[in-house]
Parts: C-alpha cells; structure tokens; sequence
C-alpha cells in the first residue's frame, strides 16, 4: 500500500470571499457533517499523516471546526489549514488550542478582487496578531502567490509585515523565515484547470494520485486538490473503500499516465498548474 503525503478533505465549498485567482465551483454548496468526516477518518488513517482542510471553501466558516480538529486528532493526524485570514481573529483561540493543528497557511493575496469589510490595514493586522500569537506553536505561511501582475500592493503588506516581524529574516530555498516557525512565500498566479479552457498538449505530469488526493464536501474522490468542480470524480469514499476507488481503471489511466509522463484525461491537459513540473 502506497502512501500519501498529504490528502486534502473539503470540509465545506462555501466561502465568505471571492477571489479572482479562485475559480469557485459550481457544485451545491454545503458542509460536511460530523458523522461524515468521523466515518473518513479510520478509511483514511493507513493512507496519511496529513490532512488538508481545503480543495474549495474557507476552512474557518465551517461551523463545527473545533469538532473536526479534535476528532482528526483522536485519529493522530496532522491538520494543515488555508485560509484567506478574514477569520483568523474569529477562530484564534479556537486554532491555538487544536493540538492536531499543525500549519495554517493564510493566503494574503484574497484581498486583491474583494472589497472587505474592514480596512486592508485591520485585515493586516489580524493576519499578522495570528502569527504573533501562533509563534513557536503552529507552523504559519503567509502567501503571496501573486506574481506574474498583481503584485501592486505587496511593498505595502510587506512593510507591514516587517512592523510585526522585524528583520533580519532569513532567506530560505522553500520560502522566508520572519519569526518562530512563521514563514513568507511567494509563488506565481497560474491558471486553474478547466475543460472549456484550450488544451496544453498531451506532455504533463502530475503529483496526483502519488502524493496527493481530494476528498470533496460530498465524499467524491478526486486525484488532486484543483479539481474544484469533481471532474475527475474517481469514487465516493462514504460507500467505498479509498483501496477500491484506487484500483478502479479511471484512477489507474490516470496514475500510469502520469508515470509516462502522459495525461490520460482532458482535464489534466487543461491544467496550468501542472505545467510547473515539466522541468522536472
């Protein structure tokens, strides 16, 4: 049995934002209920040590987090979290107390196609009192995955972030140490998949179904965390076992494809984002 390196589980596909780089989903919005997540977690524990709150959604609206961070860990995982941070000071303590929270990753750039309800420096602050009091707790990454055009009000957060966390920083191959387990990342804007978007050719690997899988709100399986809309819907993990959703032939094109560095499905080869592996 392979393992994962991490398995992202959406606990919800609502969001309280809508951010340009999101592509959103067109599926019925919901949440997963407690008795559906406790039924993944002894389907999923042999699989991975780490669980991704995210595929679509914002974690932190989710209204029973606490519950799933306790349950996930009772079952010793480890919960890495994404966040667009308008929720941070909302759920501090509740994300403080969480032993099973390992890493919140909060994405900075979501202010750029969304007008807040509170000033961008309100929304600074609240990100950056987060990691303050997360320091040498909980693993935080700021992100600033928004190279390639809309970088306009970057010195501007990062002159406030260094009014927080002064420097020196230390430059490192992976990302910026700014504080105690509290990081800075940058990364480039790229383009979701989307079958209406034109195909990129048949050339692409991907780290789906070897590193990673998606487990959407209703329990569908998909091979990574961008597919946002389940295209790729590979099994329902509340009716099946994540071994047999595995064996099936979609998921085995898929994966052997990938080892040929071929993309069996359309999808893949409308994926932007793959396109960063193919130098390796």
């Amino acid at each position: 049995m392979r393992r994962f390196q991490k398995i992202y589980v959406e606990i919800s596909n609502v969001c309280n934002l809508r951010c340009s780089f999101c592509p959103g989903t067109r599926r019925k919005l919901q949440v997963m209920t407690e008795t559906e997540f406790a039924s993944l977690l002894p389907k999923l524990r042999p699989w991975t040590d780490f669980l991704y709150f995210h595929i679509m959604g914002e974690p932190l609206c989710h209204p029973q987090l606490a519950e799933f961070l306790s349950l996930a860990g009772q079952f010793g995982f480890k919960v890495i979290l994404t966040t667009n941070g308008t929720l941070l000071a909302k759920q501090q303590e509740t994300l403080l107390q969480a032993t099973a929270l390992h890493k919140v990753n909060i994405s900075l750039h979501a202010f750029e196609a969304n007008d807040l309800d509170i000033p961008f420096s309100e929304y600074l602050r609240q990100c950056f009192t987060f990691g303050q009091a997360a320091q040498g707790q909980k693993l935080v990454v700021y992100r600033l995955w928004n190279q390639g055009g809309a970088e306009a009000r970057n010195e501007e957060i990062l002159s406030a972030m260094e009014a927080v966390f002064p420097k020196p920083w230390n430059v490192q191959r992976r990302g910026t140490e700014i504080g105690n387990r509290i990081f800075l990342e940058y990364g480039e804007k790229f383009d979701w998949p989307d079958l209406t978007a034109p195909e990129g050719g048949d050339q692409v690997f991907c780290y789906g179904l070897r590193d990673q899988i998606g487990i959407l709100c209703d329990g569908t399986v998909v091979p990574c965390c961008l597919d946002h809309e389940g295209d790729l819907a590979l099994g329902n993990l509340f009716s099946d076992s994540l071994e047999q959703i595995l064996a099936t032939p979609r998921a085995q094109a898929i994966y052997q494809g990938f080892g040929r560095r071929k993309a069996a499905e359309e999808l893949c080869r409308k994926c932007g984002y793959a396109r960063r592996f193919e130098k390796h």
